[in-house]
């Protein structure tokens, strides 16, 4: 199993930028499908962006495309999500997840992941 902790998060007006960070434990980081997801007060939690073993293959959330971008960097067992354009919308906890199955780079759903990190918020002020 791995072990994750999400950093980054913090206070923004909207149009800016974050980038949050995922650092996992272990020796096999490579091996895992990594993702991220968020949750509002109120709301289901839902899924942003995910991505392959390798880094080759990304799913993004429609709600995100083209303002979100998931990278990982193998070598240092991080994973990062870079968030631009940023929306009070976007205001949530954000955790980082992880899971042994291969991406959907159609639909990501929270079930599938079985590592969890504590989160980290991210508030967009108007």
């Amino acid at each position: 199993q791995v072990q994750l902790v999400e950093s980054g998060g913090g206070l923004v007006q909207a149009g800016g930028s974050l980038r949050l960070s995922c650092a996992a434990s272990g020796r096999t980081f490579g091996l895992y499908t990594m993702g991220w997801f968020r949750q509002a007060p109120g709301k289901e939690r839902e899924s942003v962006a995910g991505i392959n073993w390798s880094g080759g293959s990304t799913f993004v959330a429609d709600s995100v495309k083209g303002r979100f971008t998931i990278s990982r960097d193998n070598a240092k067992n991080m994973v990062y999500l870079q968030m631009n354009s940023l929306k009070p919308e976007d205001t949530a906890l954000y955790y980082c997840a992880a899971k042994r199955s291969a991406l959907n780079r159609r639909t990501s759903a929270a079930s599938e992941y079985d590592y969890w990190g504590q989160g980290t918020q991210v508030t967009v002020s108007s």
